[in-house]
């Protein structure tokens, strides 16, 4: 087992809003499992409209004096966080176990990668800094600058719940908006640990709020005139609802959808390395990531070295609770994910693909209970099948054969998503139109799962994106931000006389 100690607690889990945790004796709950034993290990407050209307009025409270803290001031106070977030990743990853599932490496990784776009933030006086140009015309200057929107939401998914909220809160205050975050319910205890250290780190009250909820909270952010900007990261179903509904408010929006990861495997890639990379890439974190690679897409006789590899891999991945640290792969993260993957499994196999590995009916011994499917393989997979038409997000792997990288590009442009994609291969030129060719918004070129670093930016093509700006990165402060020009011209170098023509250089 791990050396940190399994998160345990059993305290009812509330908002924090004003700098403080606050609960309502109006809302609902809502119990948060642990996916290990399938057993409820505490309790999450739904909130009501009266609550996101308290968030959002704490919001726009502090909006005023924080928009007016100077930049350099906010960057410290975010650089105190980062410090904070670094002493405590332990006890956050083994919260993140608890209430997801994912084994515990694997959430301190999610944990360093919200970590860094913290960094990243750190820099948000660079980062905000405006252009200008002297003399534009006689005796006039122009100039631009970046200003915060107000008050910005953020909806995230279970998948990630300290990474992506990192992936906007950090950006959205160090640029001088108020932020409330609203995480999945299904693990919320991150999201109100991480509020609470940002406090302890200076931020004042009301900058960053918490609300706990489900559709009503969301539609409620959605719907208030007060909420400048929405982004989300789910499904594609509830992204073009976001997308469609903030719209309709005149709000911006980011909405990140779902994902259909292709890997290709060229006949002159290096198999054994192809092959671990895709079994973590397939597998980790159950198949529960947007980024997973869920196609692999074999190219000529790649396939037959790579399907016996697979085969072997894949059964003799290591399972049990996430907080063994020779743990592989830990549980899905509810009944309900877990009922819903062993239905596309079932459906593959009517669909007539060839199941090689068969992770159903899947038991750890002391976890009877929990929410474990095995890793499971399919071969010979068509593109009509829905197996391979829709996201499944749990650990189902489907192989796809095609003659060369022109019929593979043809599968992958084709498809409905584009998130992420990998192609491996030992030939520069192969990589290079690859890279060019293919309609996906991030692209591995031996890289099995190429998220960017935080000072690029995430964010898919097609059905996997509703909005024009990616998250985070130098995206994420555009975002955040709106742009002001101002022109300034003295009257003693003004013309004298009404002009009425449109004004020009003279």
């Amino acid at each position: 087992m791990s050396n940190v100690p399994a998160y345990v607690s059993s305290a009812t889990i509330g908002h924090f809003i004003d700098g403080k945790t606050v609960t309502s004796k109006e809302s609902r709950e809502q119990a948060v499992f642990n996916p290990a034993s399938g057993t409820t290990s505490r309790n999450v407050i739904l909130a009501t409209r009266n609550d996101v209307n308290s968030a959002v009025e704490s919001s726009l409270k502090a909006f005023e004096s924080w928009s007016a803290v100077p930049a350099i001031r906010r960057a410290r106070i975010v650089n105190k966080f980062l410090h904070l977030m670094n002493e405590n990743k332990e006890e956050l990853a083994a919260m993140i176990t608890a209430e997801h599932g994912k084994v515990f490496t694997d959430a301190l990784g999610e944990v360093a990668r919200g970590i860094d776009i913290v960094e990243f933030a750190c820099g948000i006086p660079q980062l905000l800094k405006g252009d200008y140009t002297e003399e534009v015309s006689t005796g006039m200057d122009n100039w631009t600058m970046r200003q915060p929107l107000g008050v910005v939401a953020g909806i995230t998914p279970f998948n990630f719940p300290c990474m992506v909220p990192c992936w906007m809160f950090p950006i959205a205050i160090a640029t001088g908006n108020t932020f409330i975050l609203k995480p999945s319910e299904r693990d919320p205890s991150a999201s109100l640990f991480m509020a609470k250290l940002f406090t302890e780190a200076g931020l004042p009250p009301g900058v960053f709020n918490v609300v706990q909820g489900d559709k009503e909270s969301v539609d409620a952010l959605i719907e208030h005139p007060d909420v400048r900007a929405i982004s989300f990261v789910g499904s594609t179903p509830i992204a073009r609802y976001i997308a469609e509904q903030a719209a309709k408010q005149g709000k911006r929006f980011q909405a990140l959808g779902g994902a259909k990861n292709h890997m290709v495997i060229m006949p002159d890639a290096d198999i054994e390395q192809a092959v671990d990379a895709l079994i973590g890439a397939a597998y980790g974190s159950a198949g529960e990531r947007c980024m997973a690679i869920s196609v692999a897409v074999l190219v000529g006789d790649a396939a037959e070295r790579v399907i016996p590899l697979l085969i072997e891999r894949t059964k003799n991945l290591k399972i049990s609770d996430g907080m063994r640290l020779d743990a592989e792969m830990g549980p899905v993260v509810t009944r309900d994910a877990f009922e819903r993957i062993e239905g596309y499994i079932a459906k593959g196999v009517e669909e007539g693909a060839k199941l090689l590995v068969d992770g159903r009916n899947y038991t750890v011994p002391g976890n009877e209970g929990g929410y474990f499917i095995g890793g499971t393989l399919f071969d010979h997979v068509t593109p009509d099948m829905k197996i391979y038409l829709e996201e499944i997000f749990g650990p189902v792997l489907s192989c796809t054969r095609v003659k060369s990288m022109n019929e593979a590009l043809k599968l992958i442009n084709d498809h409905e998503f584009g998130n992420g994609v990998a192609c491996f291969t030992s030939d520069g030129n192969t990589a290079r139109e690859f890279a060019r060719r293919v309609q996906v918004g991030m692209v591995g070129i031996n890289v099995p799962i190429p998220v960017p670093m935080a000072w690029h930016g995430f964010g898919g093509w097609k059905a996997s994106l509703f909005g024009d700006m990616h998250v985070y990165g130098e995206e994420g402060v555009r975002f955040y931000t709106r742009q002001k020009s101002i022109m300034q011209r003295w009257h003693k170098n003004a013309k004298s006389g009404a002009d009425f023509a449109m004004p020009f250089v003279y």
